[in-house]
Formats: structure tokens, C-alpha cells, sequence
């Protein structure tokens, strides 16, 4: 049986992937130290094995839920007894202050939470734009470059002020925040659930690097 391949994966995505990492398990990764990393696995392991940390089998996403529920509670007066994994965000983050009232969650959380974004036609539409900029850089340069410039700076102030929701439910927040901020979403946060740490992973290829999940086995390649 042939080993799934892992290709094509940009650098540039790679590395702000490792960033992530970096921060939500709280290491660091040395320039060459993932050099001899061959396979998902081998990945995993040495990340598991990175973290020096003691074992507990607690949910973290459970814990994280819990901590989110007792957030809302306490800032926006929400009855916790309604608050489920499926209760909408903008049940108690309304479009007109929803800025505000996310940098109370997060100043109460310590958690860099992420959860805004342009609206997707915006976004489509300034990256159809770039798509022209570059092609345009061939027949008119000085248009061409305009265009590019118009469509970084609009990606970059779109995203500035961006006031739409990416997750819609405490739940997926939950998970989002688990990935995100793993240890700080643990209830003791100097340990670790090492049989969650794998499935996590796999999650962030899967969100970040747009690849198939059918692909992400523990003996996926590298290429």
C-alpha cells in the first residue's frame, strides 16, 4: 500500500503554522530542529514528546466550554443554564458592539480569541483583484502595480476592520479556542492531554493548509 503524500504545501503558510503551534503549547522550534520530520506522525510525536508537561486524560474542549460559559455569564449577564455548544455567538455579540464586547471576552479569557473577519465578497473580490494586478503587471506595469497595491492594502485594512463572525456557536469557538490557545484552555494549565494532541494537529493541516483529511494519516509524507 502506497503512503499518502503530502504536497505542495506553501512555505510561508507552513511557517505561520509552526508559529501557531509554537504559541498554543507553549514551545519553541529550533531553525533545523524539524529537518529530519519525514511523515504526519513522526511530526506529531515529536511535538507530543516537546512538551514537557504532565499527563492528564481530560477533555480540553470540554474545559474550554466551561471557561467560555462562565466568561459570558459573568460579562453579558447570559443565564448559563441556556448556554450550550450550539448557542449563536451574536446572541450576546451584536454587530454594533461587537468589537468591544469581544475585547472584554478576551481580557477576561487571556486569550487572543481571532474570531472576526471581512465579509467573504470582500475578500473574494480584493483577491480577484490581486489575480488581475499580477497578470496586468505584463501589459501595463504602472497598472498593474496600482492594482496591487489597492488590493494589499484593502486585504490588510479589510481585515483590520473586519466586523463578521468566523465562528457562529460557543462550541466551535470552544474548539477554535482549544486549537488556538490549548494550554490557557485547560483548567491547569501545566498539564497536558497527550492523546488530544495528534487529532489537534491533524485539525490545524486540515484548517490552515487547506489538505484533504483523507490524506492526513500517520504515515502522510512530506514532500
Amino acid at each position: 500500500m502506497t503512503d499518502h503524500i503530502v504536497e505542495n504545501i506553501d512555505s510561508e503558510d507552513a511557517g505561520d503554522l509552526l508559529v501557531k503551534i509554537e504559541k498554543s503549547f507553549d514551545i519553541k522550534f529550533g531553525d533545523t530542529e524539524l529537518m529530519h520530520i519525514k511523515t504526519l506522525g513522526e511530526l506529531c510525536d515529536h511535538i507530543i514528546n516537546k512538551i514537557q508537561l504532565d499527563n492528564s486524560d481530560d477533555c480540553t474542549t470540554q474545559q474550554a466550554f466551561y471557561k467560555l460559559r462562565d466568561a459570558i455569564t459573568t460579562l453579558f449577564s447570559v443565564d448559563n443554564k441556556t448556554i450550550t455548544t450550539d448557542f449563536p455567538l451574536d446572541n450576546f455579540l451584536p454587530r454594533q458592539k461587537r468589537k468591544e464586547k469581544i475585547q472584554d471576552l478576551e481580557e477576561y479569557l487571556d486569550v487572543h480569541l481571532k474570531i472576526l473577519r471581512p465579509p467573504h465578497w470582500v475578500t473574494n473580490s480584493l483577491l480577484i483583484l490581486l489575480l488581475v494586478s499580477i497578470v496586468g503587471l505584463f501589459f501595463n506595469w504602472q497598472i498593474g502595480l496600482s492594482g496591487l497595491c489597492i488590493s494589499f492594502g484593502g486585504l490588510w485594512l479589510s481585515n483590520k476592520i473586519g466586523n463578521e463572525l468566523d465562528v457562529q456557536t460557543v462550541g466551535q469557538l470552544a474548539e477554535k479556542m482549544t486549537r488556538e490557545n490549548y494550554l490557557k484552555s485547560r483548567r491547569n494549565p501545566k498539564t497536558v492531554n497527550k492523546n488530544e494532541i495528534e487529532k489537534l494537529l491533524t485539525e490545524w493541516f486540515i484548517n490552515d493548509l487547506g489538505l484533504d483529511k483523507s490524506k492526513l494519516t500517520r504515515e502522510a509524507k512530506f514532500v
